[in-house]
């Protein structure tokens, strides 16, 4: 395999978070779990066997990894190129999207009132 194959993205490097199959509880290592004394910054692999979901009390097997919801999707040497946009997260970016989108409709709407 070459070396450009075994790069990792930027969201494939941080703290993965991970959401309970049960309830839908999203785990996220930057916040821990304040209930059950984990402190923030503890990894999901990190946490104790006996920890449950703080919302249902499954157990640890029952949450899947959705990966980063806090690191801009991409390869690092990628990051400078376009107008910034590239070192957004994927949330801001959707922010960024349906924002203009809306602002986009009400300045069409407000034609209406010069009429």
């Amino acid at each position: 395999m070459s070396d450009r194959a075994q790069e990792k993205t930027l969201a494939e490097l941080a703290p993965a978070c991970h959401e309970c199959g049960s309830c839908g509880y999203i785990y996220e290592p930057a916040k821990g779990d304040s209930k059950a004394g984990i402190e923030p910054n503890t990894l999901f692999e990190d946490l104790p066997e006996d920890w449950r979901c703080p919302v249902c009390k499954a157990r640890r097997s029952q949450f899947v990894n959705i990966g980063s919801s806090s690191a801009p999707s991409g390869f690092q040497q990628n990051l400078n190129y376009g107008f910034g946009v590239n070192n957004l997260t994927p949330g801001q970016k959707n922010l960024l999207i349906f924002g203009g989108l809306v602002v986009a409709f009400l300045i069409f709407m407000s034609f209406y009132t010069l009429g």
